[in-house]
């Protein structure tokens, strides 16, 4: 009796399959909904009402602050410690990488509840600071993602080339500047999409630390719990789009930094 094997066409059927209910699907109702209007004819007052709208383009640019601002406190706390913790020789260094990482073990709420509980006896009264407490949150929440990628590749790092750039008269602090860092690169931009594009719709953080303003993600559930899928669905459409063009540019800038290097090391 022959035994009956799958090829790969037909492993890779559970997975097409999925993507056509789960993503394709999806896409193109958000597509049709954001394309049409209320009697389902097609129109562009979605897409004009979005960039004519001062709320809308208030709340994109109050997105983008929030995620710039988390982005750049999480790569300057994230890079010291990813640095520590590559360079470093300590027989404990998994158990501090485990530090980091439990947090996000943890379901998000009760984190969040608990930072909230922390803010309140420092501050007193939230509703004080509230662009401060969503900052603090969104890098509580989001800084293990920007020190684990950072921390791989500065793990990876070929010792023998720093060691050829001491032998070659740099001092310590050319070393980091001028290969180093560099070097890093590919982690950092990694790092940087892992917190970019999340911070821009996380809007849970806001809710629960009581700062009132809307972000992406809360404007685009503010429109579907008023039942209006068209403006919604043009709103995450565009939100979509500005995230794939922030991972292609991000992509392209790491393929060419490590052409760079490689052509560099040749």
């Amino acid at each position: 009796m022959g035994v009956f094997r799958f090829s790969r066409k037909q492993l890779g059927i559970p997975y097409a399959v999925f993507l056509i209910c789960f993503v394709a699907a999806p896409l193109l109702v958000i597509i049709y909904y954001a394309f049409t209007n209320g009697e389902g004819r097609f129109t562009l007052g979605n897409l004009t009402g979005f960039f004519t709208s001062p709320y809308t383009i208030g709340t994109l640019t109050y997105s983008f602050v929030i995620a710039v601002v988390t982005t750049c406190v999480c790569l300057l706390l994230a890079y010291p410690i990813a640095y520590i913790l590559a360079r470093s020789r300590w027989k404990s260094k998994s158990v501090v990488i485990v530090m980091f990482v439990m947090p996000m073990w943890i379901n998000f709420t009760l984190r969040i509840t608990a930072l909230k509980e922390i803010l309140t006896v420092i501050e007193g009264n939230l509703a004080f600071h509230p662009f401060l407490n969503t900052i603090i949150g969104m890098t509580y929440d989001f800084l293990p993602f920007m020190i684990l990628p950072m921390y791989t590749t500065l793990l990876k790092l070929d010792q023998s080339l720093l060691e050829a750039a001491a032998d070659l008269g740099a001092n310590p602090f050319q070393v980091f500047l001028k290969v180093t860092l560099p070097l890093s690169v590919p982690g950092i931009i990694s790092g940087v999409v892992m917190v970019f594009l999340p911070s821009m719709t996380n809007y849970v953080v806001l809710d629960m630390l009581y700062n009132s303003t809307y972000i992406m993600g809360s404007l685009i559930g503010s429109y579907f719990s008023a039942y209006d899928w068209h403006n919604g669905s043009m709103i995450a459409l565009i939100l979509l789009f500005i995230i794939l063009v922030f991972t292609l540019i991000t992509d392209r800038y790491a393929d060419e930094d490590a052409g760079n290097r490689g052509g560099a090391l040749l």
